[in-house]
């Protein structure tokens, strides 16, 4: 059988991991806090998402339609994204899906589809912002997400991604505070934002859009953590980190070029195939 065709079992394969985790955020966050998210931009967002993915895999000839990784981006879609209008919703999804076949290098996405379809539109319309992502900021809030979080990137074997940004950015933003004599208290509530949380653990880490091996994705998240804190503390731009990630993303290749390593599968996430299987998205 291709591989290609083989469904992992839920215990393998980390994207079931991430959708229960974001599923969970998604529910307690409509249900208990206020997410300011419209039940219908979630039901667009999502059926748009799989739909864009069904229609992709045929346009490509994939052997078989896969729901997992559109609907990991749909949720991050709408956890983040704030519209006033419904359109603009399902707009994001088919641009964030649109980007994985459209946008590709060498078998690899260019960029994280979730965060190429916020920065298209918040560039491209008044009516879309991210969430702020401010959802208490309690401590214990915080630290469950967190360990969520490295739950999943424990399974998708790319925790270096993420532990590496937030210990750059982290230090940049304490670094920041001792410079202007803040209190440390500033820091920690900049770090205990909800939506900084869902990009560290589930937007830098894809292992579609990271370099191929572990120094490479160091130096990758080291960049992105930097740029992050240029364009918020320098330039006094909001959302740095989504900007910095889509302003890194064509570093990748680059990174790849000089350390090279394998190509990351879902299905089969730690082989040691080389070559990517043609056609897996």
């Amino acid at each position: 059988m291709n591989p290609a065709n083989r469904r992992l079992p839920l215990a393998k394969d980390p994207r079931y991991y991430q959708i229960i985790v974001l599923g969970l955020l998604l529910g307690y966050g409509i249900i208990e806090l206020d997410f300011g998210i419209h039940w219908q931009n979630a039901l667009i967002i999502i059926s748009t998402a799989l739909t864009a993915q069904f229609l992709g895999t045929r346009f490509v000839g994939l052997p078989h339609f896969d729901p997992l990784s559109p609907l990991i981006t749909s949720m991050s879609l709408t956890l983040l994204l704030r519209t006033d209008v419904i359109g603009l919703a399902a707009v994001a999804a088919a641009v964030a899906i649109g980007s994985k076949f459209l946008l590709r290098y060498r078998g690899k996405h260019i960029f994280n589809p979730a965060n190429f379809a916020l920065v298209t539109l918040m560039v491209s319309s008044d009516h879309a912002w991210v969430s702020s992502g401010q959802w208490g900021s309690a401590a214990i809030g915080a630290f469950v997400l967190a360990c969520l979080g490295f739950l999943v990137l424990t399974r998708a074997r790319r925790a270096e991604t993420t532990v590496a940004f937030v210990v750059i950015y982290a230090t940049l933003l304490f670094g920041r505070a001792i410079w202007l004599d803040d209190p440390f208290s500033i820091p920690l509530h900049q770090m205990q934002n909800g939506a900084l949380l869902i990009f560290a653990f589930f937007m830098i880490s894809d292992p579609k859009t990271t370099p191929n091996t572990a120094v490479g994705r160091i130096l990758f998240a080291a960049l992105v953590a930097s740029v992050a804190y240029t364009i918020q503390f320098i330039y006094y731009q909001p959302n740095g980190p989504i900007l910095a990630l889509i302003t890194c993303a064509p570093m990748v290749p680059v990174i790849d070029s000089l350390l090279r390593g394998r190509i990351y599968r879902w299905e089969k996430p730690a082989g040691r195939e080389t070559r990517p299987i043609k056609g897996v998205y």
